[in-house]
């Protein structure tokens, strides 16, 4: 596996932020959707499946069934990481309070380097450090209004938790995909995996025959597209080719494009306090990556 250095070409970067952008229209279309949460991040993910299938099995048809399972074995793990966080995330953000879900979910860099060690045997850099801090000063002043400790509210918090270090894990297991073939035959068995953990949610706790109506077929193919097999896939490869924490922290800025993009589609005007937030998470996320560009450039100058 090829190992995140500081002197890669800037169009990884470029395109890290490209897929964080395509990620954050998610909630735009979340939001829009009358189907249940567990049964749409089925649809998006099955879905997402059903359009890589071809390739992938194009790929596999001419392999011995032993090759077959080597290659869909290391992404049942991540996929059930990324079901359970899906899942948890619907159901916490709806049993707690806003300002509640928003910091616990958001809490990703700052467990990141504990697993990104344990794991990886990977430090965050003291740039990482320092815009970790300062990102994670913004989510602290979105939140700070809206947070309350409340007995009521612990199985919420509980859940977004849950679901935070289980996309923390989803991710960090996307290291293992250099080592198991490309990232194709990695992502479709993932979606696939994720999908039925979601569809399995669904069927059990919710409504899986709820009518499907031709605004949310256009929004489940806009989730399918957009934020999964671009947002998803790009998020996947981020993590093969750059640093955990880096991607982690670029990751957090998703909050903020969803506020642009719904300033611009919907005319909601951001407050004082999110411009605030979006300003300290964007100028953290610049700190990590800054030393990347530069020392790049000198390099290639030399």
């Amino acid at each position: 596996m090829p190992s995140p250095h500081r002197t890669l070409p800037r169009s990884r970067y470029v395109l890290m932020v490209f897929g964080v952008l395509m990620a954050a229209t998610a909630v735009l279309m979340i939001k829009a959707s009358t189907l249940p949460p567990a049964l749409l991040a089925s649809a998006r993910l099955l879905g997402a499946t059903v359009v890589l299938l071809p390739f992938w099995w194009n790929e596999f048809r001419k392999r011995s069934p032993r090759a077959f399972w080597a290659s869909v074995r290391p992404s049942l793990l991540p996929g059930l990481f990324l079901g359970l966080h899906f899942i948890s995330w619907n159901t916490g953000a709806r049993a707690t309070l806003a300002g509640n879900a928003t910091l616990v979910v958001n809490t990703v860099p700052l467990v990141m380097p504990f697993l990104a060690w344990t794991f990886l045997r990977e430090s965050p850099t003291k740039r990482e450090i320092t815009g970790t801090a300062i990102a994670f000063l913004g989510m602290i002043v979105l939140a700070w209004g809206d947070y309350h400790f409340s007995p009521e509210h612990l199985v919420g918090d509980g859940l977004c938790f849950l679901s935070m270090l289980a996309y923390a894990l989803y991710m960090l297991l996307a290291r293992k995909r250099a080592t198991s073939g490309t990232l194709l035959t990695y992502l479709t068995p993932l979606y696939a995996s994720a999908g039925v953990v979601c569809l399995a949610w669904a069927l059990v706790l919710e409504q899986p025959f709820h009518p499907v109506g031709g605004v949310d077929l256009l929004l489940i193919a806009g989730l399918v597209f957009g934020p999964t097999l671009l947002g998803h896939s790009i998020a996947n490869w981020s993590m093969t080719v750059l640093r955990a924490q880096t991607v982690s922290l670029v990751n957090l800025t998703q909050f903020a494009f969803a506020g642009l993009l719904a300033f611009f589609l919907f005319g909601e005007v951001p407050g004082p306090v999110f411009v605030a937030t979006a300003v300290l998470v964007v100028m953290g996320a610049g700190v990590a990556l800054f030393p990347f560009r530069s020392r790049g450039k000198k390099a290639a100058a030399g």
